[in-house]
């Protein structure tokens, strides 16, 4: 059975679409708009759905507005990086903070040579390189939330799976990372435009479907350490599950586009380390806290994450 959230926030979608100026595709309230509309997501984090050319976002319960409008306005200031929102204002349904944006082609998953890594790499740096002054003053965009997620992934990994033998390594990793990687203190840097979520999901062609390839997803937005948003690609080269020539390509052209995370030439990897070593403890909690929740084995690419974290800390020089 449906639940209200997401029946009220299709119509709401619906309800977006029918308003613009140009016709719904759908045939606007005829019997056959029913085959315009998709459930994109549905979790706790976030429920989305899809009318024709307008998506629906029902953000997490625990999303603040004055976090989330100006991360918002950000997005509709930096077209051709950031999908612009439809409005720049959310609005409340059912206790929860929605936004309207248009569609847009996602990453195909079933075609991985096609991955567009140097358009995540190229958008990665032209973000990083915006000045927080381009952006309205009247709204400055919170920190971003990568440390954050981090540790909330290892704090529900403390309560879901404290007793599973794979916790302790991934527990111990997580100790030996800095404090601001933990987001037990503020980043060292404060004042570069991060994305806070970077993975191969938070990039879709707008116009569909063949416009540029444009980043999704503005909860984590904010300024921090830029070296984040390249940590996740990093981390899975690091623990073998990512080809050395797609981590190359996507480093080839983070720095050809002038990228402030890494040096322009040389190893990357005293920048990289920290936020890779976390990155990979943040997936190695969720996998497990996965794996328990489904009364299952961890799978390979889980005990990769696991083995990784395991080596972080008997051989503090493994990620490099």
């Amino acid at each position: 059975m449906t639940h209200p959230l997401l029946s009220d926030l299709t119509t709401r979608a619906k309800a977006k679409a029918h308003s613009a100026a140009s016709a719904c595709p759908c045939g606007a309230t005829g019997g056959a708009s029913g085959a315009a509309t998709a459930t994109l997501a549905d979790r706790p984090d976030a429920t989305v759905v899809r009318h024709a050319g307008t998506v629906a976002k029902a953000h997490a319960p625990d999303t603040a507005r004055t976090d989330l409008t100006p991360r918002l306005t950000a997005a509709a200031h930096l077209p051709g990086i950031l999908l612009p929102p439809l409005s720049p204002t959310p609005v409340d349904l059912h206790g929860r903070l929605v936004t309207f944006w248009p569609y847009g082609t996602p990453v195909d998953p079933e075609s991985p040579d096609a991955a567009p890594w140097e358009d995540a790499a190229t958008l990665l740096a032209h973000l990083h390189r915006t000045p927080t002054t381009a952006l309205p003053h009247s709204a400055p965009v919170p920190p971003m939330r990568g440390p954050a997620k981090a540790a909330l992934a290892v704090a529900r990994l403390r309560t879901t799976a404290a007793h599973h033998p794979a916790t302790t390594p991934v527990l111990h990793a997580w100790s030996a990372l800095p404090a601001w990687a933990r987001a037990e203190a503020p980043m060292p840097d404060t004042a570069t435009l991060c994305h806070g979520d970077l993975h191969l999901g938070q990039l879709v062609r707008h116009p569909a479907p063949d416009g540029p390839w444009l980043l999704i997803d503005v909860d984590d937005l904010g300024v921090g350490v830029p070296a984040w948003d390249l940590a996740r690609p990093a981390a899975w080269y690091a623990c073998g599950l990512l080809p050395p020539d797609e981590w190359a390509r996507f480093l080839t052209a983070y720095r050809a586009a002038g990228g402030p995370a890494v040096p322009t030439a040389g190893d990357p990897w005293p920048a990289l380390d920290a936020p890779a070593r976390a990155l990979t403890v943040q997936t190695a909690a969720r996998s497990i806290a996965k794996a328990v929740a489904a009364d299952r084995p961890l799978d390979d690419v889980d005990q990769a994450l696991v083995d990784a974290c395991d080596r972080m800390v008997s051989t503090p020089s493994e990620m490099a």
